[in-house]
This record gives structure tokens, sequence and C-alpha cells, in this order.
């Protein structure tokens, strides 16, 4: 049980991460109304969701030192896949920054956080409404899929750019390997990935939802 500093770290974390997702959802909801298009998610609200991204490795943190009972593995797969989405291809190259793809992925980021981050915020001070608690355990289903297919879409897109400019080439050169072949084999091994995730979240939704459920049949 978190001592109630701890708590207070916790609500006031998830509370200001929730804050800053519900800035870049409407920073992409303005994108698409003020462009009538979904080629301008970046531009409009790349810069504040590549800190939001940032500052979760946080998150993996907590898991760590036991602050929360996540552990290490789930949260640093997590944010290493979308933290290297993001950082390390779509801010890399502006060919690709105007795909629709960024569109789908930061439109179920943004919505998905807003939940998750009000949900945990809400939680910690042993307030928090079970229609919050449905929408988190529930709208993953189908925003998480969205999410990962605009992250995939987008690294084969720019895969031909990667190739181009023999991207990290120093980095990679002690290795048999390069970036290029790197992404290459992400986006073989992403969907595995993704599916340990996703399996992770239908057992969260189980114990969490099953449990009230429980309780309405006593």
């Amino acid at each position: 049980m978190p001592s109630p500093s701890k708590k207070l770290y916790l609500f006031v974390y998830n509370s200001l991460q929730a804050f800053g997702w519900s800035i870049a959802l409407v920073r992409v909801l303005i994108s698409f109304a003020s462009t009538d298009s979904f080629n301008a998610s970046y531009s409009f609200a790349g810069y504040i969701i590549c800190l939001l991204q940032t500052a979760s490795f946080l998150e993996v943190i907590h898991g760590a030192i036991g602050i929360v009972p996540s552990g290490v593995l789930l949260p640093l797969l997590q944010w290493g896949g979308r933290t290297h989405y993001l950082l390390v291809i779509v801010r890399r190259f502006a060919e690709v920054q105007d795909s629709p793809s960024i569109s789908a992925t930061f439109l179920a980021w943004s919505i998905s956080e807003v939940i998750r981050y009000s949900h945990y915020a809400l939680t910690t001070i042993g307030h928090c409404p079970y229609g919050v608690t449905y929408l988190r355990y529930t709208l993953f289903i189908v925003i998480y899929p969205v999410g990962v297919a605009g992250e995939m879409w987008l690294m084969y897109s720019a895969l031909p750019f990667v190739k181009e400019k023999d991207l990290y080439a120093d980095s990679f050169a002690f290795l048999p390997f390069s970036y290029y072949n790197f992404v290459q084999g992400l986006l073989v091994v992403y969907p595995f990935l993704w599916l340990k995730l996703y399996l992770h979240l239908f057992k969260q939704r189980s114990s969490k939802l099953g449990k009230r459920h429980d309780k309405k049949l006593k």
C-alpha cells in the first residue's frame, strides 16, 4: 500500500498526464477541423505528444521501485515501442509527418491516455466512478489495434527513407545489420509484442470488471 506521500505524487503525476493528453486530443481534433484533412496531426500535436511520451518513462521507474504493481517489462515494452516510433522515426523524417497514419495513432493514443490517466488518478484517491473504470478496460479493445496499426503503417512507409539516408549508420557500424534491417525485423515481431500487451489488457479487464459483476451476484 503506497504511503500518503506516494499517493499524492501518483495523483499529481497521473492528473498532469491526463491534462496533457486532453490538450493533445483537442489539438488533434482541431487539426482535423481546421485543415479538413487527416494530414496535419503531427504539426498540431506532435510536440506535446513527444513531451508526454518522454515523461512517461517515469512509469517504468514506478514499476521498478515498486510504488505501482505493474512491474518493469510491460511498461518498458510499451514505452520503448512508442518512443521508437515517435522520436526515432516520425520526428526524424519530415517526409512522413503528414501521413494519415499519424492521425490515426495520435487520436487512438490521446483518447486512451486521457481515460487511462484519469482512471489512475481517481483510483489513487479512492474515488473512481465505475463509468471511468469501464471505459478504461473496454475502449482499448478497439482503440489499441487502431493505434498499433497506425504505428506499423508509418514505420513501413518510412522504410524507403531509412534506406536512402542510411539512418543511424554510425550507431550500427559494429553490428551485422543496419538500422533498416532492424526496422524490417521490428515490423515482423511487432504484432507478437502487441498481442502480448493486448492479451494482458484482457486479463486486466476480466479482473477489474469481473469483481464488480461478482459483487452484484452476491
